[in-house]
């Protein structure tokens, strides 16, 4: 897994800035006994988003563990975390296979997209990617869904929801859509103008650019461009509440990924110290990718829904939670031509739907099945289906 990042507040930051923590788990991306490999020219790799990287760890895993012939008939598959796992670096150069030329490393859904559409081939003619981790669906500017283009593949169910203060938070415990366009539009600055009792100014938060969480939540609340008095910085990753800025911070907002701070409130080990440089060994029962970098965060309820049902460890996301603010998350291919769900041959023993001619191990697999739900996520009878 990655180094969890500490970010930095505010200050304007190189994006090849370094990361300040550390997990328990370094190899990038990962054999299956702990140690980093650099992937064959034939094998299947991915980059991008942040908020799927450590469940495509595991299924990668789980997926090599359970085929143990490796050739070019078979492929194994892996996945490139969005920051550098050892170092926490951002933007540093990797090689993603055996062949290719290294590249700045795609750090969330937008920059894998991008990376994937771009075609970078090795001198042989392979491609050094072949799909990309997303948590947004498709934008107006992503290559069409076509010959030539890219198909969204779905994988799980998410939510997205805001995160405050777990303690001493002045806002409300439910906001609407409305009121939350209203604070990233910056048209309501205060508290007391979304239904709260503070007259405290609001500080909303957004993770960097690049970041699916990012995208997917502006849409759903219809804002196109944040206003000016909305906190970002390219530094800043989604789904982690180790920021100072968040720190003791009464009127901090930040959209969350509700899967992700599950896999990390429950199912992650803890930091080993108290500003999280470094991450205790995972417990027998918890997950081998990433631990909680939660922070001082709590999910909070949208139109009224709460974004999770159940108590404690047994809690999941709530499959009837405020309808826009519920997303899938995917793989994404070039589209295929020459298969009847576009999904390219090479990659249907992995992503295809479990009806499908050749089942996709992720759709159909139990141990990949159980993987989603450790990782905080739900199945969607969609899984398979490209878009």
């Amino acid at each position: 897994m990655r180094k969890l990042n500490k970010l930095i507040a505010a200050a304007a930051v190189l994006a090849t800035a370094t990361a300040l923590t550390v997990g328990p788990a370094l190899a990038d991306p990962v054999n299956g006994k702990g140690k980093a490999v650099t992937p064959a020219s034939f094998d299947v790799v991915g980059v991008g988003s942040n908020t799927i990287e450590y469940l495509l760890d595991q299924l990668s895993v789980d997926y090599n563990a359970a085929h143990k012939t490796h050739n070019k008939s078979h492929p194994w598959i892996y996945s490139w975390d969005a920051t550098n796992p050892k170092t926490g670096a951002l933007a540093d150069l990797i090689r993603t296979k055996t062949g290719c030329a290294k590249l700045a490393r795609p750090n969330g859904s937008s920059a894998g997209i991008a990376t994937l559409a771009s075609n970078i081939k090795d001198p042989k003619g392979g491609f050094c990617e072949d799909f990309a981790r997303s948590s947004r669906g498709r934008e107006p500017t992503d290559p069409a869904k076509g010959k030539g283009g890219i198909l969204f593949v779905a994988l799980a169910k998410d939510a997205v929801t805001v995160a405050t203060l777990a303690k001493g938070s002045n806002a409300p415990a439910s906001l609407s859509t409305a009121d939350l366009t209203k604070i990233y539009s910056c048209t309501a600055t205060h508290w007391n103008q979304v239904g709260g009792t503070s007259t405290a100014k609001i500080d909303p938060v957004l993770p960097q650019s690049s970041s699916g969480t990012r995208a997917f939540f502006l849409t759903s609340i219809g804002v196109t461009t944040p206003g000016t008095c909305v906190t970002s910085s390219e530094t800043l990753e989604e789904n982690e509440g180790i920021a100072s800025v968040f720190k003791n911070h009464p009127n901090v907002i930040v959209p969350f990924s509700t899967g992700k701070f599950l896999a990390q409130a429950y199912h992650s080990p803890t930091c080993a110290n108290a500003s999280c440089t470094k991450c205790h060994k995972p417990k027998k029962g918890q997950n081998e990718f990433g631990c909680d970098v939660n922070g001082d965060l709590k999910l909070n309820s949208i139109n009224g829904t709460k974004p999770t049902v159940g108590k404690g460890a047994k809690q999941t996301i709530n499959p009837n939670f405020s309808a826009a603010f519920v997303r899938v998350v995917y793989d994404v291919v070039r589209y295929s031509t020459s298969t009847s769900d576009h999904i390219p041959a090479s990659l249907e023993p992995f992503f295809a739907s479990k009806t499908a001619k050749v089942s996709g191990w992720f759709c159909s697999n139990k141990t990949a099945h159980a993987a989603l739900l450790s990782y905080g996520f739900l199945p969607t009878p969609l899984c398979g289906i490209g878009f």
